[in-house]
């Protein structure tokens, strides 16, 4: 019985990971996209400086804004 439920718990914890890995995957892509886009329309270094924080920082300004439409 003990067996089954380490089974069951080793599987549950497994599921759990890999959500995270896609979750980090895409985040990943989301970011590269950003940082490629922000980079290709800065004029200058240090725009293209502050195109790489907007890369990192984005995700943040999304859920902001969302939330802010929907008056949460």
């Amino acid at each position: 019985m003990s067996d089954e439920t380490n089974l069951s718990a080793h599987h549950h914890h497994e599921r759990g990971k890999n959500n995270g890995n896609i979750a980090g995957g895409i985040y990943g892509l989301a970011f590269i996209g950003a940082l490629i886009y922000f980079i290709s329309h800065a004029a200058t270094f240090w725009l293209g400086v502050l195109g790489v924080i907007k890369a990192l920082l984005w995700p943040a300004f999304l859920i902001y804004y969302v939330l802010e439409f929907l008056k949460m």
